[in-house]
């Protein structure tokens, strides 16, 4: 495993080459990455040729109503060079954010983000957009490796066997490829 000094979009091109080489290694057919306006997406159709690219990004109305955090260009960009785009709901927070904002609490897929936190934000998000890919039905079902981030860029990836949330608990972290030490 690979540990960064610190979190951020400065490990992101480090971050995917790891991960691609892992996935060799492996022989692993698919790469799930974040990316929220399409620039890691971008960089992980450069890095990880012979690769499925699954790109996962916000859910529309996330930033604002109605309307998509990836440019639409931009996806049509990314899609063109081969990669498939999900945009979705997150799975580690969705409607349990709303409902938690509105009446207070904690809710248990916010304790479950808060839990994986503890690794990292890279590596919670790495998880959730894992079975963001899953719901999708974009994957395959086997093992994947998932590269996400602390803010933008990518700073984590693991190697998972992908669920889906109604089965959130079948999911595995095989491996830490790489995350930030300090966060």
């Amino acid at each position: 495993m690979t540990l960064f000094d610190k979190a951020g979009r400065e490990n992101t091109e480090k971050t995917l080459q790891l991960a691609y080489a892992r996935a060799c290694e492996l022989g692993l057919k698919e790469i799930v990455v974040a990316t929220s306006k399409g620039g890691t997406a971008a960089k992980a159709l450069e890095i990880c040729q012979g690769f499925k690219v699954v790109a996962v990004t916000y859910h529309a109305g996330f930033r604002e109503p109605f309307q998509a955090v990836m440019p639409l260009q931009v996806r049509r960009d990314l899609e063109a060079r081969g990669a498939v785009v999900v945009g979705g709901c997150h799975a580690l927070s969705g409607i349990e954010r709303s409902v938690a904002g509105k009446f207070g609490g904690i809710y248990p897929a916010l304790l479950i983000a808060e839990a994986l936190r503890l690794f990292g934000q890279g590596v919670k998000v790495a998880v959730e957009i894992a079975v963001m890919a899953a719901d999708a039905g974009v994957l395959s079902g086997a093992d994947i490796v998932s590269v996400g981030g602390t803010g933008r860029g990518a700073d984590a990836s693991l190697v998972l066997a992908p669920a889906h949330q109604n089965n959130f608990f079948d999911l595995k972290v095989r491996e830490v490829i790489c995350k930030p030490r300090d966060f």
